[in-house]
């Protein structure tokens, strides 16, 4: 773990979708996590640290994730990552902007499927992409071992657990990905949702109403 880590967590976007920047301040090697909107946010912060911009990762395809990171890309050179499975929804944006009612999006080019297990991340801030198909075919979670941290999309919420009511949801799949891929890993591990509050793994494991044992969803 490198002496001097940065982590700013902050929303954007009309959804208020949780983006993180994640950067090695002895490098000066950053990636960002879901760039759903507010570009310029993200650019200041960038400069704010006199970072350079290594990598772009999407957890899921919807749009308050994924919809700045065309953008992003195309300012800062960065190969965008994430899961092919959810291409399908990357070609659904305008109808999901239709939903939000804002405009459209530019579509991003996928550079690299975030497969199962795939390393990612930055030197000093090594991260390993967990599969976690549920809230989208496509779903994955980005685990930071050596800072104990997980930056879990939409699969996993605290006090909750992510949405499966639209195209490519599945209850069970999601369900089976958090007990069988997140709750073995450390109780500690920090957990920063896709939107809302932080939590830790041990307490999601313990009072999440949806993840107890005679939970019927």
């Amino acid at each position: 773990m490198p002496s001097r880590f940065l982590r700013e967590t902050f929303p954007v976007g009309p959804l208020r979708c949780n983006c993180t920047l994640l950067a090695n301040l002895e490098t000066l090697d950053a990636i960002v996590v879901d760039p759903g909107d507010e570009i310029a946010d993200i650019l200041a912060r960038l400069a704010r640290h006199h970072l350079t911009l290594r990598q772009i990762v999407v957890t899921h395809a919807h749009i308050d994730h994924i919809g700045g990171a065309a953008q992003l890309k195309r300012i800062t050179g960065a190969p965008v990552l994430f899961h092919q499975a959810d291409l399908p929804l990357l070609g659904m944006l305008e109808m999901q902007a239709g939903w939000l009612g804002i405009p459209t999006p530019e579509k991003v080019a996928l550079d690299q499927s975030a497969e199962d297990g795939l390393s990612a991340g930055i030197p000093g801030l090594d991260a390993e992409v967990i599969h976690t198909p549920g809230h989208t075919p496509g779903s994955i979670c980005l685990l930071f071992p050596k800072q104990e941290l997980l930056l879990a999309g939409d699969t996993l919420f605290a006090g909750s657990v992510g949405r499966t009511d639209l195209p490519g949801g599945d209850t069970r799949a999601l369900l089976r990905s958090i007990h069988t891929r997140l709750l073995p890993l450390p109780e500690n591990t920090l957990v920063v949702p896709g939107h809302g509050e932080e939590t830790t793994l041990g307490l999601e494991r313990e009072t999440n109403p949806f993840l107890q044992p005679d939970t019927r969803l």
